[in-house]
């Protein structure tokens, strides 16, 4: 009688093998409709060179990587919705998720944000891979370790080894500081609490630090964003109070929640 009773266990087994990849199947494709609706109802996205500045500023005078308090703009001065045409790559171009890959969000945010500035495509993932191990051996010599940047670290990456000055480091920043900046043709870095941001496309549980770029915003108020924690990261929509309360900087006791609210604008 064991053998039978041995043959139930592993069939109940199996069905329960194959009910939970039904569900989880199920619920990626459920994901997945609902964001390709989403991203086909998005606005036109606009290079570089199309975007007309507003006279709106966060400062008066920008200065390179300044540290800026937040100075809100006010919502009807700002267009309906923008969307900003930066390329996007996950941070694993060629999908292998091993290390280092799975610690470069930074560098593929950093690259995503210059590579629009420069008005230059990222040609593939091959060309993706090269510029990010190129930022991390940088950043290996520069800090001594390239994984969990800071805000004023992933600044310093763009000034001294893309050598471009165009940066402000905003604390406690606005959701208005955001649309301002993006409405503006400027890329925004955010650095975040990974698993506060519930993207159903990460790798269960989620990144604890994390970092993405915003560039636009809908007219029902989510956040456009390149996230290059997923293949899927491409125009990937954040509501607003999703983002507003992961953004985190990183702090090295790993209680990443406490970190500072701060983000990046480039441009």
């Amino acid at each position: 009688m064991a053998k039978p009773a041995r043959a139930k266990w592993i069939f109940v087994g199996i069905i329960c093998i194959l009910g939970a990849a039904v569900i989880g199947t199920s619920y990626r494709l459920r994901h997945d409709l609902r964001r390709n609706l989403e991203r086909a109802s998005l606005p036109e996205a606009i290079e570089y060179a199309e975007v007309t500045a507003p006279t709106l500023m966060l400062t008066s005078a920008a200065q390179p990587a300044a540290i800026v308090p937040s100075r809100s703009a006010a919502p009807a001065q700002l267009p309906a919705a923008v969307n900003l045409a930066i390329p996007f790559t996950p941070q694993a171009p060629h999908a292998n998720w091993e290390d280092p890959y799975g610690e470069l969000c930074e560098e593929a945010s950093v690259l995503m944000a210059i590579r629009y500035i420069h008005q230059q495509k990222i040609a593939s993932p091959d060309d993706a891979d090269a510029a990010m191990l190129a930022i991390k051996a940088f950043e290996d010599d520069r800090f001594g370790y390239y994984q969990d940047t800071t805000a004023a670290e992933t600044a310093a990456i763009i000034t001294e080894y893309f050598d471009y000055h165009k940066v402000q480091i905003v604390e406690n920043p606005a959701a208005a500081d955001i649309r301002s900046a993006v409405a503006a043709g400027k890329p925004v870095i955010i650095p975040a609490a990974g698993r506060a941001l519930n993207n159903p496309y990460f790798q269960t549980p989620g990144p604890l630090y994390h970092m993405l770029v915003v560039k636009g915003y809908t007219k029902t108020g989510q956040f456009i964003t390149n996230d290059p924690g997923t293949r899927r990261g491409a125009d990937f929509l954040y509501d607003e109070s999703t983002l507003m309360n992961a953004m985190h900087d990183w702090r090295t006791d790993h209680n990443i929640e406490q970190g500072k609210k701060v983000m990046l604008v480039v441009g």
